[in-house]
């Protein structure tokens, strides 16, 4: 029997072929207009940028901040996207004449957008550009761009179980105290169990708004984890210790199916991914945030011991290329925007693809908990320049920044 496929004439289509371009010859030019228009509806959700402005800054602790922004009508922003409980938004910035992006958690609740503010809580970082440059120079008034809200860290019920064990550390609170207000307004649908790693009770951040959220919900449990011996004792129901996976078993369902949401710094990774090796959970039930800027690439273990501590990086964007000079141990976006050099970005972690360039010659390595390409791309020389490191002199074609 033949396939229908096969028995299809192309003749047939012919005349419904020259109907179609007979409509679109007589349509107007002019984009639809109207509230019911799915641009509009997409404008409101995906804007290019949202010019804000910082309408109050509370300390949460001497190294951070959480900023609430409003929309900037002046600017041209009169109403906020909306967005999904574990979204980020990517702040734009330029310090000392050189353009720079970074990606921050949104702390704040969807419905807070709705009402015309979004928060983002940012703590201090040793060496961090940004992130030192915000905690010294953003007050009430400053004007702010960012980007529409962006990230996979959020919850799928198709993907992931009705129990979601959250994995915070420090700053890392910041999405799971979105989803928790989430859960609280009724916009989310799970349960969640926060293990909260901290020092001792004066480092915990939102500390009384966790608690209060407990009391709103029953499907909000937050237990903090202190690595002081002393603190933990005198916190009623707090651990003592670290992250580990027998305490991930201590609190996670016994009789069913749970996923583990992780957030915090590069070296709560690095151990947690090792520790919940040993509970053997279906891939899909193990969601990452971000890593945000990866640093010393030179500490992981697949790390090449031949490498040269500087390099070349030569560089075309449209029509102009230029040659520069710098560390190694720097991702390839580091190194041009040290040198004044802009590229595309958001997260800052290889996984929204707005830096994806297109690798000439030379080799790079790529830490393998970044490495978000797909086979094509790893194939024919198309990488991530925020999380890529230079192993060699560069060249390469990045797109040009929007």
């Amino acid at each position: 029997m033949a396939s229908p496929i096969k028995t299809l004439k192309a003749k047939k289509f012919l005349p419904m072929l020259k109907a179609r371009q007979a409509r679109f010859s007589a349509a107007p030019a002019d984009l639809p207009a109207g509230t019911d228009s799915s641009r509009i509806i997409a404008k409101a959700l995906h804007p290019r940028a949202q010019y804000l402005k910082v309408a109050a800054v509370t300390k949460r602790a001497d190294d951070c901040c959480s900023y609430t922004l409003v929309p900037d009508p002046a600017r041209g922003t009169t109403a906020l996207a909306y967005f999904g409980a574990g979204k980020y938004l990517t702040v734009f910035e330029t310090i000392g004449g050189m353009p720079v992006t970074r990606a921050y958690s949104i702390s704040s609740s969807p419905k807070d957008a709705l009402d015309g503010k979004y928060e983002l809580t940012i703590k201090r970082v040793d060496g961090g550009l940004v992130s030192q440059y915000i905690l010294d120079n953003w007050k009430e008034g400053t004007e702010v761009t960012v980007s529409a809200p962006a990230g996979n860290f959020e919850y799928q019920p198709l993907r992931d179980a009705e129990t979601v064990v959250c994995l915070a550390g420090g700053s890392g609170i910041t999405p799971f105290l979105s989803m928790a207000n989430a859960i609280a307004d009724g916009d989310e649908d799970f349960k969640m169990i926060l293990l909260y790693g901290s020092r001792n009770k004066d480092s915990i951040l939102f500390f009384d708004e966790l608690d209060a959220l407990t009391k709103k919900t029953d499907k909000v449990r937050v237990v903090h984890v202190l690595s002081d011996a002393d603190a933990a004792s005198a916190l009623p129901g707090a651990e003592q210790g670290f992250l580990t996976a027998a305490l991930i078993q201590k609190y996670a369902p016994k009789d069913k199916p749970y996923s583990v949401f992780l957030c915090g710094p590069q070296q709560m990774y690095a151990f947690l991914d090792k520790e919940l090796e040993k509970l053997e959970l279906e891939r899909k039930y193990i969601r990452h945030e971000m890593f945000g800027e990866f640093h010393n690439p030179q500490t992981q273990d697949d790390y090449p011991s031949d490498v040269p501590a500087t390099v070349q990086i030569t560089v075309t964007i449209q029509d102009e290329t230029k040659t520069v000079t710098g560390r190694s141990c720097d991702s390839v976006m580091q190194t041009l925007e040290k040198n004044g050099i802009a590229v595309p970005a958001r997260c800052r972690s290889g996984e929204c693809g707005f830096c994806h360039s297109h690798l000439l010659r030379g080799k790079v390595y790529v830490p393998k908990q970044l490495e978000y390409r797909r086979l094509a791309d790893a194939q024919f020389g198309c990488i991530h320049p925020c999380c890529s490191f230079p192993l060699t002199d560069l060249v390469l074609q990045v797109p040009a920044a929007k």
